[in-house]
């Protein structure tokens, strides 16, 4: 079994091609640069003229009285570089679009024993940039209230936090949880390690979740890792060892070397492969390796195939041409986390991109155009490249079944996806004598058929496109008619169960993701029937 390493969320997007519009990736990160020097946004009383005097000089700089005033307000009137770097970001935000609000959950009562343990889920799951980009009816009224010059001091930092990307619900859950006395820079960080900690869940290193908990600062850190201690005793989930070295990865090797005890039952043939990303729902890789045997996962290096949305690399842009010269610490570190997050690339000055389809075939492996042609869509291609198995480093762990079986092997593949596997395996030298693919996405089968056709293989090719239908009568008689599998292999069926779906995943037991329950049973089968073969 193996655990991709990579994690994050997918959805919709807006990219929009001449030729159609890309709907493969997931929700924008929410996150916006941080102001590097903000004060406690009140100027002392005995600076007035000091006060008028900024005002004064960078109005004559072009910017608006008001927005002067709004960040001479935020850092004081003591440093007139952090002013400008404000000023320029306060710019920045109001030239990108703000994002839509989302209805704060009604089960979100302060004086709930329950509200502290809903704060992450609720900033993080509110927090996400939509491409309407429409400003919600709270934020309206924030604005209209300044604007009358009625606005309390609370709601003014509500405002500021609206402003810099954040939702006004997110940022009065921020209030409610460090208090409404605390500094703007508190609030960022208090909404940020609450999206940093949502989306890492809880399978990142002990050591970096200990650290960003203790961004959280006032915020009730002790209560927070408390219940976060009281969730992993609850739901043992499994860790993501530091450094990530997996059984047989050619990369730098542990000290000492990890031995595992297989159980008989789990022994080949035929062997079994199974392929999900680490950053699963709680629990799920628990009850995988239960159900297959009790067999640890092994961790792997791998790319997250989601694309960034057009709006997206605008932001950054734009992020990086408010600052002057070098940007500071926090616009550098939400940057390099969102191209990281998204797959973005430096194009030119300022400019990022996503990767092609091409590029992103090339990373997992797979050989040029692999998904293309054959009226495949661009946007076919990126789903297809979805959650792919990375074709080189499942070659180095399949690469000793080459002497095994010098003269070809048998193959059952479950959820096949594009044929990371048999790409793998034919990229070994091992013959396909035998491949039973079962994959539901017919774009996908036309991708495997075209490449067994391109590559000349002179095995047969047999595919379902329901392993539902796979029952037992059907696996005994292919196995009958062809000698029995080698080898069975399967991957994630959908990006429920893979992670790419942070809102609405049910892990193994939702309505796509209980699908693994099938490549269970099927591996049972053939493992029953296997034995019952070799004893006749």
């Amino acid at each position: 079994m193996d655990g991709h390493v990579f994690g994050e969320d997918s959805a919709d997007i807006d990219w929009n091609t001449d030729d159609e519009v890309e709907i493969l990736a997931g929700p924008v990160n929410s996150s916006q640069p941080t102001l590097t020097a903000m004060g406690n946004g009140e100027a002392s009383t005995s600076a007035g003229v000091s006060h008028v005097s900024l005002i004064n000089h960078f109005v004559g700089m072009g910017f608006s009285e008001k927005l002067v005033a709004k960040a001479i307000e935020e850092t004081g009137v003591g440093d007139t570089e952090a002013i400008l770097n404000t000023i320029l970001t306060f710019v920045s935000l109001e030239e990108s679009p703000e994002q839509p609000q989302q209805p704060l959950s009604m089960t979100s009562d302060p004086s709930s024993s329950d509200y502290d343990d809903m704060l992450v889920d609720e900033l993080s799951d509110s927090g996400n940039w939509s491409e309407n980009e429409v400003l919600s009816d709270e934020h309206k009224r924030l604005l209209m209230l300044e604007n009358m010059g009625s606005i309390s001091e609370e709601e003014k930092k509500l405002l500021a936090l609206a402003n810099m990307g954040f939702t006004v619900e997110e940022a009065a859950i921020a209030m409610k949880r460090c208090g409404s006395e605390e500094p703007i820079t508190v609030l960022v960080d208090c909404i940020y390690a609450a999206q940093m900690v949502r989306e890492s869940d809880c399978y990142m290193p002990e050591d970096d979740l200990k650290r960003i908990v203790g961004i959280v600062g006032s915020c009730k850190k002790r209560k927070y890792h408390e219940t976060m201690k009281k969730k992993d005793v609850v739901e043992d989930p499994i860790r993501l060892p530091k450094p990530m070295i997996g059984f047989g990865v050619p990369s730098i090797q542990p000290e000492r070397t990890s031995f595992r005890n297989l159980p008989e039952v789990a022994r080949g043939p035929p062997y079994f492969y199974y392929e999900n990303v680490a950053l699963a729902p709680k629990g799920v890789w628990d009850k995988i390796s239960t159900f297959l045997f009790e067999v640890e996962p092994e961790f792997l290096n791998c790319i997250q195939t989601a694309i960034g949305s057009a709006k997206l690399t605008e932001r950054i842009r734009g992020w990086v041409e408010s600052c002057e010269g070098d940007p500071p610490e926090s616009v550098q570190r939400n940057v390099l986390e969102q191209c990281r997050k998204w797959n973005l690339v430096w194009v030119g000055r300022n400019k990022v991109a996503p990767l092609e389809p091409d590029e992103m075939e090339m990373l997992l492996g797979f050989p040029k155009n692999h998904t293309r042609g054959g009226g495949i869509s661009r946007t076919d291609r990126y789903k297809s490249l979805g959650n792919s198995f990375q074709v080189d480093t499942v070659a180095y762990h399949l690469s000793v079944l080459k002497e095994m079986y010098p003269k070809g092997i048998n193959m059952l593949s479950l959820f096949t996806g594009i044929g990371g596997a048999e790409v793998a395996l034919h990229r070994l030298g091992i013959k396909l004598k035998n491949v039973v693919s079962v994959e539901k996405s017919k774009v996908n089968r036309d991708i495997v058929r075209s490449w067994w056709e391109q590559t000349n293989q002179t095995g047969t090719l047999v595919d379902y496109d329901d392993v539902q239908q796979f029952d037992t009568p059907v696996i005994k008689q292919i196995m009958d008619n062809i000698g029995g599998f080698d080898l069975v292999v399967g991957g994630s069926p959908c990006n429920n169960l893979a992670g790419s779906n942070r809102v609405s995943r049910d892990g193994l037991e939702g309505k796509e993701s209980s699908l693994f329950y099938d490549y269970f049973r099927i591996l049972g089968t053939v493992k029953d029937h296997s034995r019952l073969s070799q004893q006749m």
